[in-house]
């Protein structure tokens, strides 16, 4: 996640196409996969732990993993890709390797949970790699979607959770957090204001273009309020789940 690129923020409506939905709806034995997007320091993650032990709560079946990461190799991956010392990281590879870690773990976890009637958490998808590489870092939404069809052979979530926060706001609190952890994963939060600027509109812009899956959900809240508002969200989908 290097600087900015020219034209990163040319979205148009006809990039942000919604990606092939073979396999998206959960029909059978088919569980349910729910991501969790939004820029850094949102509050995601704790949104879907959250999301996670309400689920267990009422007895479903629940699998979660977060990209870039997931699986051993995966996490990997994850090192390279958020380690703040590699500087030299380009733009593109930085997308292979995003997509690398995400074949892993569609491949390895995510599809066999699924096969198996699970509930699919998954912190950042392909949403991710949309937004921080195709619109941040300008490489454009063609090529992500064409390594989308490769990884993840037209899996796409059921629903996707922005959590929508203002940059500033987000990056202090994500640079706050690593500073308490002492993190090395920093990378993403070293990039320029105008990079997460970018990013944050470009989730909004996503929001408004799929309406039906990706839903927009106010961060800058208490974090039991904004519980509710994903629980809101997920509700109608078990329902569904739960039907005959």
């Amino acid at each position: 996640m290097g600087g900015g690129g020219k034209g990163s923020h040319a979205i148009i409506a006809s990039s942000l196409d919604p990606i092939p939905t073979a396999g998206r709806r959960f029909t059978g034995g088919r569980g349910l996969f729910i991501t969790f997007e939004g820029p850094e320091g949102s509050g995601k993650s704790t949104q879907l732990l959250s999301l996670a032990a309400r689920l267990r709560q009422q007895g479903w079946a629940v699998l979660e993993t977060a990209e870039p990461g997931g699986t051993p190799i995966g996490l990997q991956i994850r090192r390279v890709l958020l380690d703040a010392k590699n500087r030299e990281l380009r733009p593109t590879t930085e997308l292979l390797l995003m997509f690398a870690a995400r074949a892993q773990n569609v491949d390895q976890w995510i599809l066999p949970a699924l096969s198996d009637g699970q509930i699919v958490l998954c912190d950042r998808f392909t949403d991710s790699t949309l937004v921080y590489q195709g619109v941040g870092r300008g490489l454009g939404s063609e090529v992500v979607y064409e390594l989308d069809r490769i990884a993840c052979r037209g899996l796409a979530p059921d629903l996707t959770l922005v959590i929508d926060i203002d940059a500033e706001t987000g990056l202090e609190r994500a640079k706050l957090r690593n500073r308490e952890e002492n993190a090395i994963e920093t990378r993403m939060e070293d990039q320029e204001a105008a990079f997460h600027a970018r990013v944050r509109e470009a989730y909004r812009r996503l929001a408004e273009d799929e309406p039906e899956r990706v839903r927009l959900i106010e961060g800058d809240r208490p974090i039991k309020v904004v519980a509710e508002a994903v629980w809101a969200q997920v509700e109608p989908l078990l329902a569904r789940r739960a039907s005959p």
